[in-house]
């Protein structure tokens, strides 16, 4: 498929000019995989409008149930997803990425961004869980379960907003967990315990969810849980701010929320 028509990079704002290079290698394959012209001209002319959306890596499965639904009211409209660490999303925006929304895991992330995206909506909430293996065959019950030395145990980085939301609960109830490693998103940390590559982990309750028969989910209290808000914003360098934010709307939508709940995710 050509590349020519994606716009030319000198376009961006000076100080992120070279970054933003790496940034658009990086969405490269999804721009190009596109149908319609949807960079080039005015919006709404060609083809259908290509709408990037850069998303929580928790949000993954349940985004890709809200696109198509999206697209089935929005039929003039192709939205495409980029899924990684909140951490990893920032610093694509920063770098100049093509893309016309953002959805992070907390609203840290999202409010070092102020520059770059329009005003920020809170679409849904989130808990944290310990998710284990199947049938919990180490018998973790309780975060204090989690310093035993003799679990391999992994947690997402400091900088990952699960990882922070996780040192938040552990800092509050005074335990000291050595993990065996950290993750870059909350995806990674559950497929480590999914393949049994790991003990026990602390994810979102809806990440658990999207594994059932491979791992088990052990509650945390809500007196000692953390309550992880996902705001989303249009991006003030969208070729399509108006889509962009017709798309953040539509996340208010019964529609939408009805399948934020259906996967998890709680009330914003």
């Amino acid at each position: 498929m050509p590349t020519s028509a994606r716009p030319s990079a000198p376009a961006r704002v000076p100080r992120r000019a070279a970054a933003g290079l790496a940034a658009v290698a990086v969405l490269l394959p999804l721009a190009a995989c596109g149908g319609g012209d949807g960079d080039g001209g005015a919006e709404g002319k060609g083809d259908r409008t290509e709408l990037t959306v850069l998303g929580a890596a928790s949000l993954t499965d349940v985004f890709k149930k809200a696109g198509a639904a999206y697209e089935k009211e929005h039929p003039d409209t192709e939205v495409k997803f980029s899924f990684a660490g909140s951490q990893e999303l920032a610093a694509q925006v920063r770098q100049g990425a093509p893309a016309d929304v953002l959805v992070t895991a907390d609203t840290t992330t999202m409010d070092g961004l102020k520059a770059d995206t329009g005003k920020p909506t809170v679409i849904a909430k989130n808990r944290l869980v310990i998710a284990t293996g199947e049938g919990n065959p180490k018998k973790v019950h309780t975060l204090g379960d989690l310093t035993d030395d003799k679990l391999k145990v992994v947690l997402a980085a400091p900088e990952v907003p699960v990882g922070r939301y996780a040192k938040q609960v552990l800092d509050a109830q005074k335990l000291k967990v050595k993990p065996a490693s950290q993750e870059t998103n909350v995806r990674s940390v559950l497929s480590k315990v999914e393949l049994g590559e790991a003990d026990a982990g602390i994810v979102y309750r809806t990440d658990a969810a999207t594994a059932p028969g491979k791992v088990d989910a052990v509650d945390i209290p809500d007196e000692q849980n953390a309550l992880a808000s996902y705001p989303a914003a249009a991006l003030k360098e969208s070729k399509h701010s108006k889509a962009a934010a017709d798309f953040v709307s539509w996340l208010h939508s019964a529609k939408a929320q009805k399948l934020l709940r259906a996967a998890g995710f709680q009330k914003p």
